[in-house]
């Protein structure tokens, strides 16, 4: 988890480095593509055929596209008609939206240690959020919106993950979820594609799209995917705490973004929560399938 905090931190800087060339929903039809694509090819190599698991075509189908075409579109909305920093912090209550269902629907026993660790994770974020400033304006209300869209939508899908029975591996849920929400994607976006010129395109451009499409959705999927069926959904949000702090230092080192005093103590209050959740998991004894 600590590997797709990395990834998706460093994404919000690979994607907004790629945005200067390709539009955002143009992108992300490619890049879902792509993902597809090579998923395909990697189930097909691991289990020599690609089908839907009896009884779980409806749930994968609602599980991509909730957790893929409407989390995607609403992010990017929300970054096209808002702010980021108003979009990022809206985005760090996913820990805390995830807790806070599985502990009313009763999906997973959450201890008062883990609602601790999660209200101090969140803290630590807005302090890293908030300290460039933020745009509580009229005009950034749709953002907002689509924001708190797109964070609904995740937490339900992880939300989501933990029934899918242990029989289905991570690659296979991540392989079919991604099929099950391209399309919607790809038709969102498509008009966006046939409008680049695609052979004036640089490699740094090129390369993002790889990284996005790669690491951001193939490998931190899968990862996502397998500590929710290992360690549940509560424990595998609260990583996400950490995303913000990750972005905030790789847009300093890449885009040479400014670093202020408030987000090291955010730092501090992110890191305390996180470790108080995983402290939690290990002496309940880890996983619930186990």
């Amino acid at each position: 988890m600590l590997l797709v905090c990395l990834i998706w931190g460093a994404n919000f800087s690979v994607m907004k480095g790629a945005f200067i060339y390709l539009p955002p929903l143009g992108f992300t039809a490619v890049r879902f593509t792509v993902s597809s694509l090579l998923l395909y090819l990697l189930l097909r190599w691991r289990n020599g055929a690609v089908a839907m698991p009896a009884g779980l075509g409806w749930r994968m189908v609602w599980l991509g596209v909730l957790g893929n075409t409407a989390y995607q579109v609403a992010f990017t909305l929300s970054l096209l008609w808002g702010t980021a920093t108003n979009t990022a912090l809206i985005l760090s209550t996913i820990p805390a939206m995830v807790t806070v269902l599985a502990g009313v629907g009763r999906i997973e026993p959450v201890t008062p240690r883990m609602w601790a660790g999660t209200a101090i994770a969140t803290v630590g974020v807005v302090l890293v959020i908030a300290a460039g400033g933020l745009d509580l304006t009229a005009g950034s209300l749709r953002g907002d919106a689509c924001a708190l869209a797109a964070t609904v939508c995740w937490a339900v899908y992880t939300l989501g993950l933990r029934r899918i029975p242990a029989t289905v591996s991570p690659l296979e849920t991540t392989a079919l979820t991604t099929f099950t929400g391209t399309p919607g994607l790809v038709a969102i976006g498509l008009f966006q594609v046939f409008g680049v010129n695609w052979l004036r395109v640089p490699a740094s451009a090129w390369g993002a799209l790889a990284y996005s499409s790669v690491l951001s959705l193939i490998v931190a999927y899968a990862i996502w995917n397998t500590s929710v069926q290992k360690v549940g959904s509560s424990r595998t949000a609260i990583y996400m705490c950490l995303t913000p702090l990750v972005a905030a230092l790789v847009a300093w080192a890449t885009l040479g973004e400014r670093l202020v005093p408030l987000q090291g103590a955010g730092a501090v209050f992110i890191v305390t929560g996180v470790l108080m959740t995983r402290r939690e998991g290990a002496g309940a004894g880890g996983s619930r399938r186990e």
